[in-house]
């Protein structure tokens, strides 16, 4: 969106091992709208923070991508690999959510229970 500034983090886990280097927040009314949508693809290193969110879909969105729910903690809660688009996915003790490329849980070895941690 133009006008609207990209805020970005990187998340990592707590042993220091990086698991999205460019992790764009989404954590206002337009940033959470916008999500994902108009993407052709979501490269290796990218992901979106959406906070909050318990919830997510892929309506409109062309290419699968891997769910990380988080609660208030930043500790995995629920990993959903692969969700194709047109698909609806929550996970209940959730507050925030994790969006990946498709494979990057499974190429990370991504557990529920992990914490990660974020930094600017």
């Amino acid at each position: 969106m133009k006008g609207v500034a990209r805020r970005t983090i990187t998340l990592q886990r707590e042993n220091g091992e990086v698991l999205c280097e460019r992790c764009v927040l989404a954590d206002t009314f337009w940033t959470r709208f916008r999500g994902l949508l108009g993407r052709k693809e979501l490269a290796e290193s990218e992901g979106l923070l959406i906070r909050p969110a318990s919830s997510v879909h892929t309506l409109f969105m062309r290419f699968p991508i891997d769910v990380v729910f988080l609660d208030g903690d930043h500790r995995v809660v629920k990993v959903v690999p692969g969700l194709r688009p047109w698909r609806l996915t929550a996970a209940r003790r959730a507050g925030r959510t994790l969006e990946l490329s498709a494979g990057a849980c499974a190429r990370a070895g991504l557990a529920v229970g992990e914490r990660l941690v974020s930094y600017a």
